[in-house]
């Protein structure tokens, strides 16, 4: 392409814009469009880009950023409790999965050393493929999707000594890491990892307090780009570096305003990777060897496939599970196309070879979202081996556990009373605070509240709000509330929505909303007018009666006035023709209570 980067940026673009949709409307998925988009970009087909590696270099960071928030979803706790199936399962499916395929290399008449290394890299999977199908299928949660992460996981942990080992098996000296290196690079692992969270937590407290969105924003594409940065200057993966900076900010109170912000440059980032990766399919080469191309894929294919098939039902998943856990993992991945590079390098590998296994990598990416579809409607026409379906009550126990099910928007006074019946109740909800200074004291505490603005649908979203059956609206501000509710009810139209109100005017513009009106004052002045009633010498009997009609009869000229409240005539006229009536109604209970009286003989 002849032009600049403008028009290299415009032509990408307008590329994802048009396969995406295309490709998702016909249930093939985004992945697959990306990279039908990059194919047809890239130089062996139109030609409009001829470096593709510039801008796959450059596309990985949409990679780290997806690595970043997968952190953000798991706390330290969490990944404990991960440890046996990222040990365990990661360590099985690389040992067997490189010694399979090594062996075959071995009898293809490649040199052990060289099987050694290229086995190792094919064992490996794409993450950015793996997780996006992942999260497009929403299985990320699911038996097959927590065991194939923790796979993922020990991979990207894998690429220290594979990397270190390449140089030494190679007999070269090259820039590629050394074992003393390796051990460098462990040690900033192991300092991020002590110093990270703290450090972390206090620059985002700091900034959080200028009340600045933009900077906030270059903040967190600080984090994750200056972490990633720091990991690859010692010799690690710069995914494995976001990943554990999103793990040291699971627990903090900028989780969810961190992955609002950090979203949108992932999700199109992590398309221009896939586009890059498209570009890098060599048709030349396909088109040249199309049986030992073919028969490349299909073997890397049913190696992994059965290997990871196997796993899942050592993990006791059904077979259903065990062979989505296959279909999504059995892939190549983009760290291979790094391991080749430099296994050339170091001369163990061939031109020709590289070029053949870059082209099996690429095209087993290209393919697997295509397979896992069709395995997906096979499992569909099969229903007699599906897996059996768990308890109602079981699965509505462990999705309760897993997601919270109520939002309180603005700890303040009001909020905090909500909470904290809640919280004795141990019933989880997941409660925003937009101001940091309320959101650090209430954490000292011991509350779990998160720092964020609720009138932001990215923040919602991040927040799991699709998952919340009840939202309580309880900012101090109407005007915020107000405009909370009105996105929270376009957003999500069937939630319950119970909301704080200043007042009347306010509670009337609330219930247009179809939301449930709180007068922020009125319970606490009912308590107030029954304790003068008792005081004054009225039975407490009496005076609870009262007080109750008096709300009875309050709520439903609340909601008469609601239907006329824009006519200030008729607010006025109905509230003393209300006054009236309630009059009325309290000297009817006299009478009444007089003529029992009477009819007791007292």
């Amino acid at each position: 392409m002849h032009g600049g980067g403008l028009e290299l940026a415009l032509v990408l673009l307008l590329a994802a814009v048009v396969a995406v949709p295309i490709f998702k409307k016909f249930g093939l998925g985004a992945v697959l469009g990306y990279l039908a988009a990059g194919v047809v970009l890239g130089p062996h087909v139109l030609g409009f880009v001829q470096d593709a590696d510039r801008i796959l270099n450059a596309a990985e960071i949409g990679v780290v950023m997806l690595l970043f928030l997968i952190g953000l979803e798991l706390s330290p706790s969490r990944l404990m409790v991960m440890r046996k199936p990222v040990f365990g399962g990661g360590t099985v499916q690389v040992l067997l999965s490189a010694s399979v395929l090594g062996g075959l290399l071995l009898m293809y008449h490649f040199h052990w050393k060289s099987a050694l290394v290229v086995g190792t890299a094919l064992a490996l999977s794409s993450t950015a493929v793996g997780l996006q199908l992942l999260s497009e299928h929403k299985a990320l949660n699911s038996d097959y999707g927590r065991f194939g992460f923790a796979i993922l996981l020990f991979q990207d942990l894998i690429a220290i000594p594979l990397l270190a080992a390449i140089p030494l098996l190679g007999g070269v000296k090259n820039e590629t890491l050394t074992w003393q290196d390796a051990a460098i690079a462990l040690g900033v692992l192991a300092a991020v990892i002590v110093l990270g969270r703290p450090v972390l937590r206090r620059l985002f407290a700091v900034v959080a307090r200028t009340r600045m969105p933009e900077v906030f924003t270059a903040t967190a594409l600080l984090v994750v780009l200056g972490t990633a940065w720091l990991m690859t200057e010692a010799g690690l993966s710069a995914s494995l570096g976001a990943f554990v900076a999103g793990v040291l900010l699971a627990d903090s109170e900028f989780r969810h305003e961190i992955e609002a912000q950090i979203e949108p440059f992932k999700g199109l980032l992590l398309g221009l990777f896939f586009i890059a990766v498209g570009m890098g399919i060599d048709l030349k080469r396909v088109a040249a060897e199309p049986e030992v191309i073919a028969a490349g894929v299909a073997i890397l294919l049913a190696v992994k496939f059965s290997i990871l098939v196997g796993l899942g039902l050592a993990a006791r998943m059904s077979l259903r599970n065990a062979l989505m856990l296959g279909s999504v993992l059995w892939l190549g991945g983009e760290f291979a196309f790094v391991v080749f590079n430099e296994a050339e390098r170091a001369l163990l590998l061939g031109r020709i070879n590289h070029d053949r296994l870059v082209a099996i990598v690429s095209l087993s990416m290209a393919i697997t979202p295509l397979l896992l579809l069709a395995l997906q409607r096979v499992l569909q026409l099969k229903p007699a081996h599906a897996a059996p379906e768990r308890a109602p009550d079981e699965t509505l126990k462990e999705a309760g556990a897993q997601r919270p099910q109520v939002m309180i928007a603005g700890m303040g006074r009001f909020g905090q009373i909500v909470a904290r019946l809640l919280t004795a109740q141990r019933i989880p909800y997941v409660a925003l605070e937009a101001d940091p200074d309320t959101v650090e004291d209430m954490r000292r505490f011991g509350s779990q509240l998160y720092y964020g603005d609720p009138t932001r649908p990215d923040l919602l979203r991040s927040a799991g709000a699709e998952h919340i059956r009840v939202f309580v609206m309880a900012m101090d501000d109407p005007d915020t509330n107000l405009r909370a509710v009105r996105l929270v009810r376009r957003l999500y139209p069937d939630a319950k929505i119970l909301a704080r109100a200043r007042n009347r005017q306010h509670a009337w513009k609330l219930m247009d909303m179809s939301a449930e009106p709180f007068r922020e004052v009125f319970g606490s002045s009912l308590e107030a007018s029954e304790r003068v009633l008792t005081a004054l010498g009225i039975p407490a009997h009496v005076a609870q009666a009262h007080v109750q009609r008096f709300r009875e009869h309050d709520e439903q000229l609340l909601k008469a006035q609601h239907l006329v409240y824009d006519d200030e005539a008729a607010v006025m006229q109905t509230s003393r023709d209300a006054r009236a009536d309630l009059m009325h109604l309290f000297e009817a209970d006299v009478e009444e209570a007089e003529v029992k009286r009477e009819g007791n003989g007292e």
